[in-house]
C-alpha cells in the first residue's frame, strides 16, 4: 500500500510532466516511463539493495523494496493517469477556461474527479500487480509471505503444501482488493436513467 501511494503520487507528477507543453519536461517523463516499463522490477530491487552500497548508500531491504516498487508502479500509474486525463472531453477544459477558472481549480474540481472514475479499473490492476509482485522482495531478504513460506519449506520439506498456501493467501488478499475496486466503481459510476 505504501508503494502504491508513492507510485500514484509520482505517477501523477509524471503524467503532468508528460502532458507539459515543454518538450524537455515531456521528454524526461517519456524517457523515465519508457525505461521503467521496459525493465524488470527485480533489477531495480537488486540495484537498490546490492548496488547502491558500492557508492556508499545503503538501504534496508524493506526500504529498497518500497522504493523499487514505488518507482516501477509510478511509470504505469503515469500512463493510466495521463490517458484518463486526456479522455475527458476537451470542451470541459474550454468551458472552464471561458469561466475564467484557474488551471489548478479546473484540475481539482472538474477534470480530476472525472478522470479518477475512469482510472479506477486500471489503477486497481496496478495495485494487484504490486501485491503479487511483493514476492520479488523475497529476493532481497524482505520477510514477506513468500519469504516466510521459504523458511517453513526449509524446516518441513513440504513444498507443495506451502506453494498452495501462498497462492491461496495472495488470492484472498487480491480478492479483497477486487471487491473494494468493484465497490468504488459502483460508487463513482454515472447513473443515467
Amino acid at each position: 500500500m505504501v508503494s502504491m501511494f508513492f507510485g500514484t503520487t509520482i505517477g501523477f507528477l509524471l503524467a503532468i510532466m508528460r502532458m507539459s507543453t515543454s518538450k524537455i519536461i515531456s521528454m524526461i517523463a517519456r524517457t523515465y516511463i519508457s525505461f521503467m516499463r521496459g525493465t524488470p522490477t527485480l533489477v531495480f530491487l537488486f540495484v537498490l539493495y546490492f548496488g547502491f552500497p558500492f557508492i556508499g548508500i545503503q538501504f534496508k531491504a524493506v526500504n529498497a523494496a518500497i522504493i523499487g516498487f514505488s518507482l516501477s508502479s509510478a511509470a504505469y500509474s503515469a500512463e493510466i493517469i495521463r490517458s484518463s486525463l486526456h479522455s475527458i472531453d476537451h470542451g470541459q477544459w474550454k468551458a472552464a477556461n471561458a469561466l475564467g477558472l484557474k488551471w489548478s481549480f479546473i484540475m481539482k474540481k472538474v477534470i480530476i474527479p472525472q478522470a479518477m472514475r475512469l482510472a479506477i479499473p486500471p489503477m486497481s490492476n496496478v495495485l494487484l500487480d504490486l501485491i503479487k509482485g511483493t514476492s520479488l522482495a523475497a529476493m532481497i531478504t524482505v520477510p514477506e509471505i513468500f519469504q516466510q513460506a521459504k523458511i517453513v519449506w526449509g524446516r518441513e520439506f513440504d513444498y507443495m503444501t506451502m506453494y498452495i498456501l501462498v497462492a491461496l493467501i495472495y488470492w484472498v488478499i487480491c480478492s479483497v482488493f477486487t471487491i473494494f475496486q468493484n465497490y468504488l466503481e459502483k460508487k463513482t459510476s454515472l447513473h443515467i436513467d
